[in-house]
């Protein structure tokens, strides 16, 4: 039995006997694998068992051996086409597998479970095209590639150069395909007399540039007109730029027919002979004409065996997709590590948490020398002429009060303001105005999470709360804020306090049934805003839960709160009095002043999406890895989240006893 391995219920099973200490040593690899149905094993094979290897490596031959003797079926495993940020020879595990029975995807002389596919699957399904061709364009969006851990804001050469595409040296995929020395110089010879004039860029391995493995070119290959390219871009940017794209049997290939391009193939990769690639070598066997997404739906979407960290799970292309966003988006922002600021004590671990996890997070109050570190500081503490990027709470905080020191889940990160403060642009802007168009899988994702956020009522803090029952007639809920707070100080002008906010609702609205709610900092004490409302409103939702006064109201009127975006996810009408970064989008009905710039009509689905999807960073308590939002919203439906320390609630009580002062540890 391989260590570690448990036993299921699950049936059929099938004993999958390995000969390689991978296979052994590797959990993931040994998750995905059991997942997929397959026990491994050490020892002899009988009948019905199977045979695992890895692709071609240098140990497969024990594996085969062991196969010829006993007779048994060989399962070929490969990482899939999306694996992971980094190779893995730098220790990270894949995201998902290539599991075949046939052949491998990389080796031409036998059919693989890939080619048969490619060959004999209709490949007809609308929807399953429609998934190819809104994947093609996220990964491209999103600056995805077999590893993502590059900055796409890393330069690429002007446009107009030709690719060539080293691979690491004795690859098998390039033995598969007979590469050579003097194939691939024949390439390089090829690209220059094909397109006369024009600059040739040589792109050097990933592995190739941290050292790994050698590749087929170095600098005595470069010359005037040839540039070798080893700093980690974006294959998306650099494919943008190509007039040209040779390769032996690189996935770029792969990626370079996505990006739109006919590669000029010297190998026999799975992606050659079908009509998108020039190919030096056919594959006479190969004759069937497919279009882009056709392939893609079958590499991507039907061959490999994809893998939920979070949820330790099989999952789909696009959960896949997910993970990689967030996780390449915490590695692109951290990489050059961070310098923060105003930051509280106790606001340090769960910060190195998020942001320190490729380098330390360095406290300085005032740094003046940054040393290529980025510089943070929070948004409250941040001065108006500041050029560092702003963090703040995210719209999924917690189950449970920022005031009573319980540690977030998300947090926002803003280079250009914040998104409390209408004086400013905010990132938060520019992605709401970006997504006043989104793709049917953006549209889809954003309305998925809609429904999956109000089904299981959560918000912002998650408290719960009582469930009161209403007057009847047409209600309005009053959402309490603190009052001190920055989106007060910096987004209203005319009403900036609760009582002013109760006084305009009762007046405009008489004969309604006006409920107000105290903000929960509010009414554990630990901030200011207290206001006596019993002669305004009709009732007072005292310790309620404001998701269930959510689903019994008709309109909500705010300052800047929450409550009303919140309040929009239901379907609930809202008023603002003041400029929340909600408001000014034809969402709301606003009678305080917005900015003449918010001029984009996204729909509901575009808001959430770039308030939810794009805006925040998440965090996976569980895992303690940057996430998706919707593994957040699973750990926040479950309760599966951290909860302050004695030490931590023991401070949070005696800063609530000392609120008036808030503006010294705030």
């Amino acid at each position: 039995m391989i260590p570690g391995h448990t036993d299921t219920a699950e049936s059929p099973r099938s004993r999958l006997f390995v000969y390689n200490g991978g296979f052994v040593w590797q959990k993931r690899l040994r998750r995905i694998l059991s997942l997929a149905g397959y026990d491994l094993r050490l020892g002899v094979p009988k009948d019905g068992d199977l045979v695992g290897i890895w692709g071609d490596s240098p140990t497969a031959h024990r594996g085969r051996a062991m196969a010829d003797k006993h007779s048994a079926p060989l399962v070929r495993v490969e990482d899939a086409f999306l694996r992971s940020l980094h190779p893995g020879r730098a220790g990270e595990p894949p995201l998902g597998l290539m599991l075949d029975h046939s052949g491998v995807h990389f080796d031409p002389s036998v059919p693989s479970d890939l080619e048969q596919l490619l060959t004999t699957h209709p490949l007809d399904d609308t929807a399953l095209l429609n998934r190819a061709r809104n994947s093609m364009a996220r990964m491209k969006d999103s600056h995805l590639s077999k590893y993502s851990g590059f900055d796409p804001t890393t330069p690429v050469p002007d446009p107009g150069y030709v690719l060539v595409v080293d691979q690491t040296r004795d690859d098998a995929s390039v033995r598969a395909s007979n590469g050579s020395d003097a194939l691939f110089r024949e390439m390089l010879v090829f690209a220059q007399e094909e397109h006369p004039g024009a600059p040739v860029v040589i792109k050097t391995h990933p592995e190739t540039t941290a050292g790994y493995r050698p590749g087929y070119y170095s600098d005595q290959d470069a010359s005037d007109r040839v540039h070798l390219l080893r700093d980690p871009v974006s294959p998306w940017a650099l494919l943008e730029g190509a007039v040209g794209v040779y390769t032996l049997s690189s996935q770029l290939g792969f990626e370079a027919i996505i990006a739109g391009h006919k590669p000029r193939v010297f190998g026999q990769p799975f992606y050659a002979g079908w009509g998108l690639t020039a190919d030096e070598f056919p594959v006479p066997r190969r004759q069937r004409k497919l279009t882009r997404a056709q392939l893609f739906a079958a590499a991507m979407i039907l061959a490999p065996t994809w893998y939920d960290p979070y949820r330790n799970q099989l999952c789909e292309l696009e959960d896949v997709m997910a993970t990689l966003e967030a996780q390449a988006r915490a590695w692109r922002q951290d990489h050059r590590g961070w310098v923060a600021s105003g930051m509280r004590l106790w606001k340090r671990k769960p910060l190195q948490a998020f942001f320190g996890q490729q380098k330390k997070l360095v406290f300085d109050e005032a740094p003046s020398d940054l040393q290529e570190r980025a510089h943070m500081v929070w948004a409250g503490r941040a001065d108006d002429q500041s050029n560092a990027v702003r963090v703040e709470d995210g719209f999924l905080r917690s189950r449970g009060l920022g005031a009573e020191l319980v540690p977030p889940l998300s947090l926002v990160t803003d280079d250009l303001g914040i998104y409390y403060d209408p004086t400013r642009p905010s990132r938060l802007e520019a992605l709401i105005a970006e997504r006043a168009t989104l793709r049917p899988d953006q549209q889809l994702r954003a309305e998925r999470l809609i429904t999956t956020l109000t089904r299981k009522r959560l918000s912002k803090y998650n408290l719960g709360g009582a469930i009161p029952t209403l007057p009847d007639g047409p209600r309005i809920l009053v959402p309490g804020q603190v009052e001190d707070d920055a989106s007060i100080r910096k987004g209203t002008s005319a009403v900036q306090t609760n009582l002013a906010l109760l006084e305009r609702v009762r007046a405009e609205n008489p004969d309604a049934i006006v409920v107000y709610k105290p903000h929960p900092d509010v009414e554990a004490g630990l901030r200011t805003g207290d206001v006596d409302a019993r002669d305004l409103a009709d009732m007072i939702a005292s310790d309620a839960d404001p998701t269930a006064l959510l689903d019994q109201v008709q309109e909500v009127w705010t300052m800047t709160s929450l409550l009303g975006f919140e309040a929009l996810l239901r379907g609930v009408q809202v008023t603002t009095l003041g400029a929340p970064f909600y408001a000014g989008w034809g969402l709301t009905r606003d009678l305080g002043g917005v900015p003449a710039r918010r001029a984009a009509q996204p729909d509901l689905a575009g808001l959430v999406h770039a308030a939810l999807i794009d805006y925040p960073r998440y965090f996976d308590p569980v895992t303690g890895q940057p996430c998706p939002v919707e593994v957040v919203v699973d750990r926040l439906a479950t309760g599966t989240v951290p909860h302050p320390g004695l030490a931590n609630r023991l401070l949070s009580k005696l800063q609530g006893a000392f609120a008036t002062y808030a503006h010294l540890w705030r």
